[in-house]
């Protein structure tokens, strides 16, 4: 038996312009951070049945790898020769559809814990990109990249994103009393949405690649604020100045809203435009590509009354801090493990 987990992310800055319809033009920019919410994957194979035994929201017992349906598990078992006899069961902190990057953080969870069955090492670069082409290529999700490098790297990272698709993993530096007052001062709350990221992204994706779509200009104009920003969040950040990170914020949403009438909600806009007013929010946004799952909210004062109007909405604050890990292989009970290599570094 060996688990791993990997963490889950939050986009701080540059959201969307990861996608190969924006990056392979222009270049892409993301500022990201792990946080300590975690996919877990166990795969065991079985000493005498030979099916694979896949266990997820659904359960499937079929006996050739191309028999699955769940596509990611397919896909993965497929790169690795594993055609059949395994067992594979996940489980998560978070839900999946909330804009964290839960479907990434499995394919690369479960991409390391059977390179590690195989005693395969995988550098983190390449798992990244093993996971992107099966995702992007394979499958055709019109998806970015910063999901499963924020599942490999973890911790609070930027990416830069070539037009040929290379990415440069840049890990950042801030210290414990930097990084307490970064996650005390930008809240996450759980909307109670949940959404395809896919569908959430066909908007984009269909205007940036029509360049005759009524709406390409706006859709590219916004990602291109939205690049230089991420820049200028990071700036902020790193330069300790949390004020202006949350009026970034803010600046961040509104373009991001530009890009199609599906990314926000009624709901959310109603209560964000009452915490702006009254509970000292500079700015939000809701994480990964909306429609639901997790609005971010930097407050700089007055906590505990902002995190008790959101409870009386029905959304519960999420205590979380940075995870300053990627995946890893956390417990291989294989025979030969002791011999091995048990993670990715």
């Amino acid at each position: 038996m060996i688990i791993t987990r990997t963490p889950f992310r939050v986009t701080l800055g540059g959201g969307g312009t990861d996608l190969p319809s924006y990056y392979q033009h222009h270049g892409g920019f993301i500022f990201a951070m792990g946080i300590d919410k975690f996919m877990y994957v166990v795969i065991n194979p079985p000493c005498i049945d030979s099916m694979i035994r896949l266990h997820y929201t659904q359960s499937e017992a079929v006996f050739h790898v191309s028999e699955l349906r769940h596509e990611l598990a397919r896909e993965a078992l497929k790169y690795h020769g594993i055609n059949e006899r395994m067992e594979i069961s996940s489980l998560a902190d978070l839900p999946a559809g909330t804009g964290v990057g839960s479907s990434s953080a499995y394919l690369v969870g479960l991409l390391l814990a059977l390179g590690s069955y195989r005693r395969d090492y995988i550098p983190l670069s390449q798992l990244a990109e093993i996971a992107c082409d099966i995702e992007i290529n394979v499958l055709n999700k019109g998806i970015g990249k910063q999901d499963q490098y924020m599942a490999a790297y973890g911790g609070l990272t930027a990416l830069e994103i070539a037009p040929n698709g290379t990415v440069t993993v840049k890990p950042m530096a801030l210290g414990s009393g930097a990084i307490a007052d970064l996650v005390a001062h930008t809240h996450i709350y759980y909307t109670g949405f949940r959404r395809d990221a896919v569908e959430m992204l066909t908007d984009q994706h269909q205007a940036m690649v029509d360049q005759t779509a009524p709406h390409h200009q706006v859709v590219a104009e916004s990602l291109h604020r939205i690049k230089d920003l991420g820049y200028r969040i990071q700036e902020a950040i790193l330069g300790e100045d949390l004020p202006v990170w949350g009026q970034l914020l803010d600046e961040h949403w509104r373009y991001k809203k530009q890009m199609s009438k599906r990314i926000s909600l009624t709901k959310v806009d109603q209560i964000y435009a009452e915490v702006r007013e009254n509970y000292h929010v500079l700015g939000g946004k809701i994480i990964g590509a909306g429609g639901g799952g997790f609005l971010m909210l930097y407050c700089d004062r007055g906590h505990k009354q902002l995190e008790k109007f959101m409870a009386d909405q029905h959304m519960p604050r999420l205590h979380y801090t940075i995870e300053p890990e990627g995946t890893k292989v956390v417990a291989d009970f294989s025979p030969g493990a002791a011999l091995a290599f048990h993670g990715a570094v």
